[in-house]
């Protein structure tokens, strides 16, 4: 009897981790890419580039690069992790917070954007 209780509690526990990674890979971006942009332009170009790929005008000052942001590495991360290095920034990095200065909507935004020009990576 109690093994068929843990094994329903197992089952249990697989289906509710299931359900919640799920509803973490099926992001839904609330923001407007073209909005993005502007903002991408205002306050990232001159660090990560036109091109978005850490080369801006700035990027040759600093002891570390700015990230690639059309790299595996940045389109493999989950839309939480970029919001949460763009609005705290990036310890023992340039990439300094931008929370207070930009609204959450602006942050959103400039994700949105950032998907749009570099979408995550979704084939492996």
């Amino acid at each position: 009897m109690k093994r068929l209780n843990m094994k329903k509690i197992f089952v249990a526990v697989f289906m509710l981790i299931s359900v919640l990674t799920s509803v973490a890979f099926a992001q839904v971006i609330g923001g407007d890419a073209k909005a993005g942009q502007g903002v991408y332009e205002q306050q990232c170009l001159r660090c990560h580039g036109a091109k978005l790929d850490g080369n801006g005008p700035d990027s040759q000052d600093l002891i570390v690069r700015p990230a690639n942001l059309r790299s595996q590495t940045i389109r493999f991360k989950t839309d939480w992790e970029l919001l949460v290095a763009i609005s705290n920034g990036v310890l023992f990095s340039p990439m300094h917070s931008f929370r207070g200065k930009l609204t959450d909507q602006q942050m959103l935004d400039v994700l949105s954007y950032i998907r749009s020009v570099s979408p995550p990576d979704i084939s492996s």
